[in-house]
């Protein structure tokens, strides 16, 4: 049997820190990552036979839980017919009704190949509709890697530590405005200050890449009207809310209608895709139609589109919402028990199945507000976890998930779990 740190190293000699993504690497909470061997339902196990409860789910999209029967049946017999094509398939048709369905807001839309495509052609999209060149966005907020997302930025860019990214020209960030989340007056305050030059607002409308932080009640009522009267489109980033915080994301959840919606991996099962959409006379922007030129080889590759079907087939007929919510809420309900029998400040919340706590009393409402919690008991907190075989998200400035096979004995063995690792963490 080889080991994880035998695979880590391994790793480090073919890839930067020997990950493929930044935030595995363990670097917010110290020591090596495990490698995954397996997953099923709930459950991963690395490459050692140890079992782990997933809260992670691949950063949000298995909502149906790991290697799903009927996702991995219709992955099976596209395989079968072809990976690939670079031609139009009815499936990638069948699949944008689906979507559409679900966010009526996206009239039209274009499949991508991650979360990260699907901003940075939103934000190209909006920028030739409205003929203008500023971005405004959230401290904390993560949108990709796209030059013009990587100021003040969440995810891996505040679990490292890092203020803004080199390899951004300055030029370029200049065009990237930024204010703290849930903070209207300083909305209102830059659109004075660029009046007319504001192309977007592009926002997670709830929080997971700063830890889990919702939106005051008239946050994002506020932005719709200051968009509208400002002349700038309104980008929901719904790559971690899409089917999450609600069926239809979070526009459905606080009646708020974007000009432009982006999805990620949800929509394809887990497999690599991503979306954006809107409005129909500002997608007519987008080539073949329009000017703005947008493409790529695998968009709507027919695996990832099989996928995503099936998965969007079992969350309509099943409806798994209710049970979710509820589930959710009681494990928020059972990690802030735990730390109030402790004696630990914490503050958390859940909307559908996404979740968050910070060690920290709270409230907690921007990133500056996440980046007062407790980050060195977090890291005890994770490692204590991981030991007991929980795995909660490498990085206190993460959000969490359920999938519907998280049931009622597998919250409660969490909470159980949870309860003694925080124990241990305070030593």
């Amino acid at each position: 049997m080889t080991s994880s740190a035998a695979w880590f190293r391994r790793a480090a000699e073919v890839t930067p820190g020997g990950v493929n993504s930044p935030v595995r690497a363990f670097r917010a909470v110290g020591g090596e990552p495990f490698f995954v061997e397996r997953a099923r339902g709930c459950r991963l196990w690395d490459v050692e036979g140890r079992e782990y409860i997933d809260y992670v789910l691949s950063w949000g999209p298995l909502i149906l839980g790991h290697a799903h029967p009927a996702v991995v049946e219709a992955v099976r017999e596209a395989a079968a017919r072809g990976t690939s094509y670079g031609a139009p398939t009815p499936a990638e048709v069948e699949l944008a009704e689906q979507v559409r369905e679900f966010f009526p807001s996206m009239e039209l839309l274009r499949f991508v190949n991650s979360g990260t495509e699907a901003t940075m052609s939103a934000v190209r999209v909006a920028r030739a509709h409205t003929g203008r060149d500023l971005l405004l966005k959230f401290e904390g907020c993560y949108h990709g890697h796209g030059d013009s997302f990587l100021v003040r930025a969440g995810s891996g860019v505040a679990t490292l530590g890092l203020p803004n990214s080199p390899g951004v020209p300055a030029a370029l960030s200049r065009l990237t405005l930024t204010a703290p989340f849930n903070d209207v007056e300083a909305v209102r305050e830059i659109f004075c200050a660029h009046a007319g030059r504001i192309a977007a607002v592009i926002l997670e409308p709830v929080v997971g890449n700063a830890g889990f932080i919702e939106p005051a009640e008239v946050f994002l009522p506020e932005l719709r009207r200051i968009t509208e009267e400002g002349g700038a489109l309104l980008i929901f980033d719904e790559v971690m809310t899409g089917f999450r915080v609600a069926p239809g994301g979070a526009q459905e959840r606080f009646g708020i209608r974007p000009d432009l919606t982006t999805l990620g991996k949800v929509i394809g099962g887990g497999l690599p895709v991503g979306a954006y959409g809107g409005r129909r006379e500002i997608m007519e922007q987008v080539a073949p139609v329009g000017p703005v030129y947008q493409a790529g080889t695998l968009s709507g590759n027919p695996l990832a589109m099989a996928a995503g079907l099936a998965q969007l087939r079992m969350l309509r007929e099943d409806n798994p919402y209710p049970a979710l919510e509820r589930r959710t809420r009681r494990l928020v309900e059972g990690l802030l028990a735990n730390a109030a029998e402790l004696g630990v400040p914490a503050y958390g919340g859940s909307l559908g199945s996404m979740w968050g706590v910070f060690f920290a009393p709270g409230p907690v409402r921007c990133f500056a507000d996440a980046r007062e919690c407790d980050v060195e008991l977090f890291r005890r907190f994770f490692h204590q976890s991981l030991d007991r075989g929980v795995f909660f998200a490498p990085s206190a400035f993460e959000a969490g998930f359920l999938s519907t096979e998280h049931d009622d004995d597998v919250i409660e063995d969490t909470i159980q779990r949870a309860r003694e690792s925080l124990r241990a963490a305070l030593g």
